[in-house]
């Protein structure tokens, strides 16, 4: 209270007096208190982890909207039109559970976002105010004057030749633990190839934002708690998006000691948590994508998933040239009208995709969070080729629904089952009532125990061995046919 700095409870500062001290929910709420932030524990870079979470819906998905931009052009009346709520609802509720308004909790990001960039790298001031979500450099000064007393050119502390504003670097920090060798290796095993690369250090992937082609980097940097992530992007403006892609991809939001402590309370799943305390729900990069994704591998394995998407990338995507990364992923204009059955998937599912690429062509928000989970699964099982397993697992990678539950999948009636007795999906829908709501982080735990268990179930040779008798009592059998 007497210096009227906000800062992060680990900042290495000399502790004032608790008399001298207010706790606050969230550094918007100190913002709009007063407050400004402190420029030696730098809050802006803490991880964004809320203890409210799980407990509003309305808030979870209004912060997630708010997150890509929504407030950056438009005003909460229509936020809250997205949301199915009134105005004043969504402004109670906001000040109920982060004690700060909706625009106050935009205006914090913009500002701690610029504040970042101006630390973080040498983008012209002119540059941070765009990528950061100011409409104008003068709102941008105006602001950094109001809250620091100071332009913000003060605030960078050493003076460089600026960088080409095409290329920023920032760090975008987690709550440990992070099982960062598990999302790898689900990442690995789904990447599509010329569009992602992925090795045990780093993640890179091309994408298209705002109609401008860009490519990523994402490096884990553990000693620090943090992601350093690097992104070439013609259009700076499109960096918010980005970084909340980058959030969404690598579950940076999660509570993974909230999670842990609440599903660790099953016997079942306490064991797999103890194994694994930092696993995260791996997120996707874009709706389109990881709806052609999920259709594409249903009830074929993950490698030939991952083929046949190779295969679509390269015969309809646009093509680059970026280190590895050849190809774009297609555009619903440009599957629209595709026959994607001719790259040998069945022709039933090629027709389903190019149905679901005229309805995206149509409809830019189709796959924005709906107000809430059930709404949500109504509408992607309304589109073309997505039934309910399908709409439960994009629901949980794309829509970052925490109590999705796809309770029919094969992997985790594997995992759960009891002396080898699967249970019948209502049972185990009835069961999982006990884990809302984190049932999605339930079903990764499950899924990976499942991998990790038939991936040990017999040794590689044995497995060699059994499909070649297989395949010669298959040719057997032809022959004999034939004679």
């Amino acid at each position: 209270k007497t210096t009227g700095i906000y800062c992060r409870p680990i900042c290495p500062a000399r502790t004032p007096y608790r008399q001298n001290v207010t706790f606050f929910p969230t550094a918007a709420a100190a913002q709009e208190a007063g407050f400004r932030p402190c420029l030696r524990c730098r809050p802006e870079t803490a991880p964004n982890v809320g203890a409210w979470r799980g407990t509003s819906n309305t808030v979870s998905r209004a912060l997630a909207l708010i997150e890509g931009g929504a407030l950056d052009d438009g005003d909460v009346e229509a936020l809250a039109e997205r949301l199915g709520v009134g105005a004043r609802q969504l402004r109670r509720l906001f000040q109920e559970h982060l004690g700060a308004s909706p625009n106050a909790v935009a205006q914090t990001r913009r500002v701690l976002l610029a504040k970042q960039l101006i630390h973080d790298t040498r983008l012209p001031m002119a540059q941070v105010a765009m990528a950061s979500g100011f409409n104008s450099l003068r709102r941008f000064n105006a602001t950094f004057r109001s809250l620091y007393r100071r332009p913000p050119s003060a605030l960078r502390r050493a003076k460089a030749r600026p960088e080409p504003a095409s290329t920023i670097v920032l760090t975008l920090a987690y709550k440990p633990p992070y099982d960062w060798d598990a999302m790898t290796g689900f990442l690995a095993a789904r990447a599509i190839p010329g569009i992602e690369l992925v090795e045990p250090w780093r993640y890179r992937r091309a994408f298209s934002l705002d109609n401008a082609p860009g490519s990523v980097e994402v490096v884990h940097e553990p000693d620090d708690r943090r992601l350093r992530v690097t992104v070439h992007a013609r259009n700076i403006a499109s960096l918010t998006g980005i970084v909340a892609r980058v959030r969404r991809v690598f579950d940076l939001g999660a509570d993974p000691e909230a999670i842990a402590a609440h599903l660790a309370k099953d016997e079942t799943l306490a064991p797999l948590i103890a194994a694994r305390p930092g696993l995260r729900l791996p997120g996707a990069w874009d709706g389109f994508e990881m709806a052609v994704r999920a259709i594409v591998g249903q009830q074929i394995t993950i490698a030939g998933a991952r083929h046949l998407l190779g295969k679509l990338a390269a015969a309809y995507g646009e093509p680059i040239g970026d280190g590895g990364l050849t190809h774009l992923f297609p555009r619903p204009e440009r599957l629209a009208e595709a026959d994607i059955a001719a790259l040998g998937m069945p022709g039933a599912r090629g027709r389903a995709i190019a149905a679901l690429a005229r309805v995206a062509a149509e409809r830019p928000d189709l796959f924005e969070r709906a107000e809430s989970l059930e709404r949500g699964i109504e509408k992607l099982t309304a589109l073309p080729g997505i039934g309910e397993w399908t709409a439960q697992y994009i629901a949980m990678r794309l829509l970052r629904e925490p109590d999705a539950f796809p309770h029919g999948d094969i992997g985790l009636l594997r995992a759960v089952a009891q002396d080898g007795a699967r249970p019948k999906p209502l049972v185990l829908l009835a069961r999982a009532e006990a884990w809302w709501p984190w049932r999605a982080y339930a079903a990764q735990h499950l899924w990976t125990e499942d991998f990790g268990a038939r991936s040990k179930a017999k040794p590689a040779k044995e497995r060699t061995h059994e499909t070649m008798a297989r395949r010669t009592r298959i040719a057997d059998r032809d022959l004999a046919d034939r004679l």
